[in-house]
């Protein structure tokens, strides 16, 4: 059996990607204190959120170029640093303004990370091991929220929530030198993996028909990139799935306070129930894909209708928060559609690195456009909706349309054995 130096490369993935999500929630578990000390609106502070979204939007394709380009340890390191900075800046914010700049650093240092995993996974794991090393990567999701929920609520109840950010901060600092230490671009670069497990990985590149070398998409993948019908399926159903995370991680905490009147250390804890479940189903349903695939050799299968069916059981998951004025009915729904949508995170990775490995740094950063979108309009409309009906029942109801329209969307044009670049 070859050695398994890959999985510690998928460790610091895992690791990094914790940190990534604790910092971009945190805001979330302030937002009730920074509304109140800046006088915002719901609008307002909507605005504050999203605009994580926006410098995501800008920063997400080049940094898959980038990382496709010039290696995912430069451009990790680099951007690490600079989110750092922008959660620093944030805890030093004095008004609306400059909260709106430091949540728009924070998307732009952020947008490259999910484009580093892809292109990181794709370079270091064999094909048939990826959706398990994808979904022991994005666990770090769901874990990073669960734990960050309590966490981040002890921190701005002890300190502050000025303190709260200066702290992450400093732990984003910290985690830096491990990943230069330890991390190398591909295998062949790395002076700490075996032979026989760098032999073991590239025969199984080889026997897959893939290779790798820092490049530039052509025209022609270009056009692949943004016309296969698979993908174009992929990316909406990937930005639905980003509109749950955004919308729950941005309103969860305010929907508990204003909704059932929830003290910050009790809705840091009932936060972490849906993430917890999401961490767990992460776990199963990434191995499962990957079973599926050695199986039936068909990525239909094991791909498509993971995504399709976790989708449609959120678009009826969701219905009961909005219908039923109990905490403990809206948290079992909640949890059960967050759980649901989060489930099939690996798939949506493995269809990128399962039809265009050679570009899936770009093809990543291309996906990521539409999730940042999510990140931009799900904490703005729902900041507009909630001004404007003092509900968040309409924000629900959103929900569950667009899972369903993933599902559509799925069914008709998602075939990756079809459409898989050659």
């Amino acid at each position: 059996m070859a050695d398994r130096f890959r999985w510690t490369v998928v460790f610091l993935l895992f690791a990094v990607t914790i940190i990534n999500y604790i910092d971009r929630s945190s805001i979330a578990f302030a937002a009730h204190l920074i509304q109140s000390e800046f006088d915002l609106s719901s609008t307002r502070l909507g605005l504050v959120m999203g605009a994580f979204g926006i410098g995501y939007i800008i920063s997400t394709l080049f940094g898959g170029i980038g990382v496709d380009r010039f290696g995912s340890k430069f451009v990790l390191a680099s951007t690490l640093a600079l989110w750092s900075f922008a959660i620093g800046w944030t805890g030093a914010a004095t008004g609306f303004v400059m909260l709106y700049v430091a949540r728009t650093v924070l998307g732009l240092a952020e947008g490259p990370s999910f484009p580093i995993m892809e292109a990181t996974i794709t370079k270091w794991l064999p094909p048939e091991e990826r959706a398990t090393a994808l979904s022991g990567a994005l666990v770090a999701v769901p874990v990073a929220l669960a734990i960050g929920s309590p966490l981040v609520s002890i921190l701005i109840d002890a300190f502050g929530w000025r303190a709260m950010f200066f702290t992450l901060c400093v732990l984003g600092l910290l985690w830096l030198p491990f990943w230069l230490i330890f991390f190398a671009n591909t295998p062949s670069r790395s002076n700490r993996i075996s032979e026989q497990e760098q032999a073991f990985i590239e025969a199984k590149q080889k026997q897959a028909g893939e290779h790798f070398e820092r490049h530039v998409p052509s025209s022609d993948e270009w056009r692949q990139l943004l016309t296969n019908p698979t993908l174009l399926a992929n990316y909406w159903a990937y930005f639905v799935f980003g509109y749950f995370i955004f919308f729950f991680m941005s309103w969860m905490p305010e929907f508990l306070r204003k909704s059932y009147n929830l003290e910050l250390s009790q809705v840091g804890y009932f936060a972490f129930l849906p993430w917890a479940l999401a961490a767990v189903l992460l776990l199963l349903f990434g191995p499962w894909s990957d079973r599926i695939l050695r199986r039936t050799n068909s990525l239909r299968k094991a791909r498509s209708f993971q995504i399709a069916g976790t989708q449609l059981f959120a678009a009826i998951a969701i219905f009961p928060a909005s219908m039923i004025d109990n905490l403990y009915v809206a948290m079992a729904s909640i949890t059960l559609a967050v759980g649901s949508s989060l489930a099939a995170n690996a798939a949506y990775y493995a269809v990128i690195t399962d039809l265009t490995p050679r570009n899936a740094g770009t093809a990543m950063g291309i996906m990521t456009i539409w999730f940042a979108a999510a990140g931009f309009l799900a904490p703005v409309i729902t900041g507009y909706a909630l001004d404007l009906t003092g509900s968040f029942q309409p924000a629900f109801w959103l929900l569950s349309l667009l899972a369903a329209s993933s599902v559509i969307g799925v069914f008709f044009f998602h075939h990756p054995d079809r459409h898989k670049q050659r």
